[in-house]
């Protein structure tokens, strides 16, 4: 095993920080260590699962699946739109292309096109071959690619990078091949949990749901984060800290189950288990009602060219 760096800067310099397993999806039981680098503060996971994709993406994993939404999923969706709108109020011109990078069937693309009338072009890509067709189906244009990969002659207005960045064992890079493909005033909007906040210190070693182990590989803080995106030659906008009601929920769930209060059936994610959904309600109104005095799990970072 080689010996552990940070993946989003490089530095050797690192500090045992906790250890977890798959508590969400149980696609494996081998247990993962994650350091925190003594440099930028970024977590990074001990040993990159790079060669085991098919094994620790199940066919069950979320973003394969598609069902009907519950009350919790149709507000984050009218949450989205509004975000949508107000981005695209920064964003000039009278045709304007998008790319959802990681963006499977692109159904955040479709709702940023219902919004926004200008949104004339817009595409995915993605390393998902099944997404292909979902994707083609709702009008986007589709490339299997990792972006650092992918070539286009088109220069994106709006570039997605959500929930995407913290699975890769080079964020710098990522954001390096997506700066390559943005427009003269145009924006990245990137999402990434958030290690500096309560629920990732009071479960940091109960294989807290921020690590989504062992598929999230670094994990950031605002001021790493920052640093990630500065080596990358892009500027910050504007970062803050949104509501983590994931993280507690999964997290909250382990705990339950753990003291045997709640029955977690190792068949079925996580996602699905019928306490899952009341506590994404009830622990978005506890971040929302604490993110005026504290750093909650997840964050958004309005990003553009250097």
């Amino acid at each position: 095993m080689a010996k552990p760096k940070c993946l989003a800067c490089g530095s050797a310099r690192v500090e045992p920080w906790a250890v977890a397993r798959d508590v969400e999806y149980h696609s494996t039981n081998d247990v993962f260590s994650y350091v925190r680098c003594t440099d930028c503060g970024a977590l990074s996971i001990g040993d990159v699962p790079a060669d085991r994709l098919g094994e620790i993406y199940p066919d069950t994993y979320y973003s394969f699946s598609e069902g009907r939404m519950s009350f919790v999923e149709r507000v984050k969706q009218w949450l989205d739109q509004r975000m949508f709108r107000r981005l695209f109020r920064q964003i000039k011109g009278d045709s304007l292309a998008a790319l959802d990078v990681g963006g499977g069937t692109g159904w955040l693309l479709t709702q940023a096109r219902a919004v926004e009338p200008r949104l004339r072009h817009t595409a995915v890509v993605d390393i998902d071959t099944k997404a292909r067709e979902g994707a083609e189906k709702l009008g986007h244009a589709f490339h299997l690619s990792r972006i650092e990969d992918f070539r286009s002659d088109r220069k994106y207005d709006l570039i997605l990078l959500l929930n995407l960045i913290e699975h890769v064992d080079d964020p710098v890079a990522v954001l390096k091949a997506m700066g390559k493909l943005l427009a003269p005033g145009g924006k990245i909007l990137a999402k990434t949990p958030n290690h500096d906040s309560l629920d990732a210190r009071l479960f940091r070693n109960r294989s807290w749901g921020g690590y989504h182990c062992p598929r999230h590989w670094v994990i950031f803080t605002p001021e790493s984060f920052t640093l990630a995106i500065d080596r990358a030659g892009l500027s910050v906008d504007k970062i803050e800290c949104t509501q983590g009601a994931p993280f507690w929920a999964v997290s909250a769930l382990e705990w339950l189950g753990r003291k045997n209060l709640v029955r977690v059936n190792r068949e079925r994610p996580m996602c699905r288990h019928p306490l899952f959904g009341p506590l994404l309600a009830l622990f978005a109104a506890v971040d929302i009602v604490r993110k005026p005095f504290s750093r909650t799990s997840q964050m958004f970072a309005e990003i553009s060219a250097g």
